[in-house]
């Protein structure tokens, strides 16, 4: 009788351990289950999140590219201007020049700053080294000469001088381009400067700014 009940007992506790491992088996594929759910989450988010962030970029690329290919407002092109080399001078079909032949010899224009007129053949020669050149009247005010020259001093491929004949108190020129403005404040001022120094008009880009006529 006592052998019975033993038996009994170690069946019960076969059971119980049975049912234990059943259990922790059930928690076992709970926590795969939660485990890789979770992962998945993770990784869709990750991967939603990237897109997300690579089409920001893309866009903002776009809009920087879009900008940078939109001329600036007011501006003026030229096209079809000669490159020939010339000692003599040359009457420009605006003022100042923006192309065309010029002088062999270009105006040192590495924030070079004039205070007198220069000779405008070799300021259109920095012009096609990818130079932009800033000119006043005296109908500019002083205050804006001032903030036009230091601004000029900071940026290669830079010179500025006064000129007469310009219709404008101030003009901004690059190759081919033109900006009139009347204030130095006037946001184009800057736009033009980052748009065409250097810019994609430049038929000699990198060609240099100093070494050059230096008055």
């Amino acid at each position: 009788m006592g052998s019975s009940r033993a038996k009994e007992q170690r069946a019960a506790r076969r059971a119980k351990v049975d049912e234990m491992r059943r259990a922790e088996a059930a928690r076992e594929r709970r926590n795969r289950i939660i485990t890789w759910t979770l992962s998945g989450i993770i990784v869709a988010g990750v991967a939603g999140g990237s897109w997300y962030l690579v089409q920001e970029a893309n866009q903002k690329n776009e809009a920087k590219e879009a900008a940078a290919a939109a001329p600036v407002k007011g501006e003026k092109s030229f096209k079809d201007l000669s490159r020939n080399h010339v000692t003599k001078p040359v009457a420009y079909k605006m003022s100042p020049g923006v192309g065309g032949d010029h002088n062999p010899v270009w105006m040192n224009c590495n924030g070079d700053v004039y205070d007198k007129e220069i000779d405008e053949t070799n300021a259109v020669h920095s012009l096609e080294h990818g130079a932009v050149w800033i000119t006043y009247t005296v109908k500019a005010a002083d205050k804006d000469i001032s903030a036009l020259k230091d601004k000029v001093k900071k940026t290669p491929y830079t010179l500025m001088s006064p000129y007469a004949d310009q219709s404008s108190p101030i003009t901004l020129s690059a190759w081919g381009k033109q900006l009139n403005v009347t204030s130095a404040s006037d946001s184009r001022v800057q736009q033009f400067l980052d748009k065409y120094v250097q810019g994609e008009q430049t038929p000699e880009p990198g060609a240099a700014c100093t070494g050059g006529k230096s008055a």
